[in-house]
């Protein structure tokens, strides 16, 4: 049994070590996850968009919103950022993390110094943004400090547990 069937499967966040898992078997641990997310909402049945279930959080969604977005966005074959063991960033990507209010999640694209992550930034959140959007998730694009673009990521409102 591998460390990560032990330990159970985590989405990279972005803030984390390198994936060092083969690329297939962590692509079918996150295909396992993120079909496992969609039975959720089928059963929970959020009825979403035109009421499909899937379109819309589910519950379980809104109590673990950095792992749900993180989970969304790796199944959808974008790139999570990483850090070595001392804290510095090490590969370009997307980081989610708690965002500024209660259930929002705010997803940056961060790199090491260097890596032209700001410059790749606005093309790279548009494509994250489309993914959560097609799930449900209210997203809005905001620049921060040093005019670095983020997004934040809420669920829509009207949601059970929305705000």
């Amino acid at each position: 049994m591998g460390s990560e069937e032990a330990a159970g499967f985590e989405p990279a966040t972005g803030d984390g070590p390198p994936l060092g898992r083969s690329a297939e078997a962590r692509a079918a641990s996150v295909r396992t996850a993120f079909e496992g997310l969609l039975q959720i909402r089928r059963l929970t049945g959020g009825g979403g968009v035109g009421g499909d279930p899937e379109a819309s959080p589910a519950p379980w969604e809104l109590h673990r919103p950095v792992r749900a977005v993180a989970l969304a966005l790796e199944s959808s074959g974008a790139t999570p950022s990483a850090v070595d063991a001392s804290g510095h960033r090490v590969s370009t990507g997307y980081r989610v993390r708690t965002g500024e209010t209660p259930r929002s999640v705010r997803v940056d694209w961060a790199g090491p110094p260097g890596s032209g992550a700001a410059h790749q930034e606005e093309e790279a959140l548009a494509g994250c943004a489309e993914v959560l959007r097609r799930l449900g998730w209210t997203v809005l694009l905001y620049r921060g400090p040093r005019r670095r673009r983020y997004l934040e990521v809420e669920p829509p409102a009207g949601v059970l547990g929305a705000r």
